[in-house]
Order: structure tokens, then sequence, then C-alpha cells
């Protein structure tokens, strides 16, 4: 049986983990708060003392890491990864990170023989717990397929990206359009209040018409409940816009939004905390009118309402 070893069990790290360790793989992991990983050692995974350890005892290592220097310190510390891994073993890192690091660090690990995958997930908490989240893979395709049972157990839909990096690439892009979109949907509920919508009806227009989105079927629930617990913050939000800005900037394309998308969450962050849930950010605009963006009916936390399915390569047209 493959071995994998897990470093990082956070909101979406430890629900990865859950899909491999609740549908039968030998599993190690390891978090900097040992309590978080209580459940998995109840369950039967065991415990990696050091990443260096882990990485010698595993077949596949996966990280799934706040920022680049989190994982950075994983990799490179005195008892890292690197000084365990070898010949046969993949590092995957599914950590949200930026590309030009993921290859720096990719080109370590296949100094020591390894081979390296970048996999970040997309989709939310509630379908990272279920096995139904996306994921991106890049790395070399003979790679991708010895990791294709375990991306299709911790995933439903898994897109091979190509090349080392390019699946961190496409990650920041998808999470820059999420939050344009929930920006725009902060002020398209805010003016339906304002212009005397019913907001449980306006949540119903923009879902069955040309303005519906993702975002707005999972976030504007949490909005308009009142929780805006969507387990994601100001701060991610922040790291993730200043990535793809980093993207952009290298290949010299001007942003025009993207710098306001900032602005607006640096002020969110003053206002309310870098902790504070992303979609909070509609506060801004409720203190503003003196409005409450809330209706009755809506979840406090989104849930998957779809039973676990096993996974799939997606594969692109033509």
């Amino acid at each position: 049986m493959t071995k994998v070893g897990f470093i990082g069990l956070g909101n979406i790290g430890g629900k990865l983990a859950g899909s491999l360790l609740r549908n039968g793989f030998d599993l190690t992991v390891r978090d900097l708060e040992k309590p978080a990983a209580q459940l998995f050692l109840d369950g039967g995974a065991k415990w990696g003392n050091s990443p260096k350890e882990m990485a010698e005892n595993v077949d596949i290592l996966i990280t799934c890491l706040p920022n680049p220097a989190a994982s950075a310190a994983v990799m490179e510390a005195d008892d890292g990864a690197l000084k365990g891994l070898r010949d046969g073993k993949i590092w995957a890192e599914m950590s949200t990170t930026d590309e030009a690091e993921v290859c720096r660090l990719g080109a370590l690990v296949k100094a020591v023989g390894a081979e390296p995958m970048d996999c970040p997930v997309s989709g939310g908490c509630h379908r990272a717990a279920t096995g139904n989240i996306a994921i991106f893979a890049g790395g070399e395709r003979a790679v991708f397929e010895r990791m294709l049972p375990i991306l299709t157990t911790m995933g439903r839909r898994v897109l091979h990206t190509g090349a080392l990096g390019s699946a961190s690439i496409l990650k920041v892009v998808t999470n820059y359009l999420a939050t344009a979109n929930l920006l725009t949907l902060c002020e398209a509920l805010v003016t339906s209040k304002a212009a005397g919508m019913d907001l449980n009806i306006a949540y119903e227009a923009i879902r069955i018409s040309s303005g519906n989105s993702f975002v707005h079927e999972t976030e504007s629930q949490v909005i308009l409940n009142g929780s805006r617990d969507i387990s994601f913050t100001m701060d991610l939000v922040c790291k993730d816009i200043g990535l793809f800005s980093e993207v952009a900037r290298r290949g010299n394309v001007p942003l025009e939004l993207a710098p306001l998308m900032v602005a607006i969450f640096k002020d969110g962050q003053k206002r309310y905390g870098a902790r504070e849930y992303s979609p909070n950010i509609v506060r801004r605009l409720e203190e503003a009118t003196e409005l409450d963006i809330r209706a009755p009916g809506f979840p406090s936390q989104m849930l998957d309402d779809e039973p676990e399915q096993a996974g799939y390569e997606v594969i692109p047209k033509n």
C-alpha cells in the first residue's frame, strides 16, 4: 500500500487528509499544533516527528501550508523533508503558493532524486470535507499518473495543468476571480437592499440568472446568514491577490482591478482584523449605508450536499 505523509492540518489540509484516512490509506500526519492531529491519530494515522522522518518513511509527502515561507521551512530546515527525500518518492505541494517558489523547491527535490508536483485545490472547505473538491496538478505526466489515485481520493475533478508551477498559476488566477466576484456580490446585495428588494428574492434572482456563480451559491449564503463564515480570511485574500499580481508583473500585464481589490481588503483588515472572515468585507458597505444585509433561511456554514464520489481526470477540449 502506498504510504502517504501529510503536513499541515488546517482548514483545507485537515479535510484533505481526512479523505485519505477515511478511504483507507496508510497515513502519517504532522502539524505545528499537535492537538490538530489527534482525531487522525485516533482514527489510525501515525504521527510524524519531523518532516525529514516523514519523507524517509513515506512514498508521497504532501504539504498544505498557509504561505510559501512555511513550505520553505518544512522543506529546507535542518530536519526538513529534503533531508529525507530520495529516488522514487514524490513531494506534492498542495498549498496556495508562488509559481517561482514551487519551481525553486522543486529543483531541490529533483536534485535529491525525488519528483515534485504542485497540486492546489479549489472549491471551498465544504467540498474538501467530502472529497468533492477540484484539484489542479502541475508536473511531469508520468508523476501525475502515479499521483492520480491519491488525487482522485481527495478530489472529484482533477486537472493536469502542465509543467511544475502551472497549477499554482491557475490557482491564484481562480482565487483572484473568486475575490472579484465576492466584492461585486457585496455591492449587488447592498444595492438590492437599498433599492427596497427582498434579499431572499434577490438571492434567487441572481442564482437563476446570468449573474450566478459558485461564489454566489456559497459566500452569498453566509453573508445573508450573518455568520460570514467561509473558513477563509482577509489576510489570505491579500496573499492570494499578491501572488496573482506577481504572476501578472512577470508577464508585463498592467493590472487595474487588482490594486483596488487589495486596497479594499487592506481597509477591511484595518477595520476588522487580518483574521476576519473574507465575506465580512460586506460590513464596509453595511456601515456606509446603515443597512443590515441579512435574510432568514440561510446556513451559517456551507455543507456539501453532494455525496462523496470517485474522482476522475478532467480532459481539456482539443
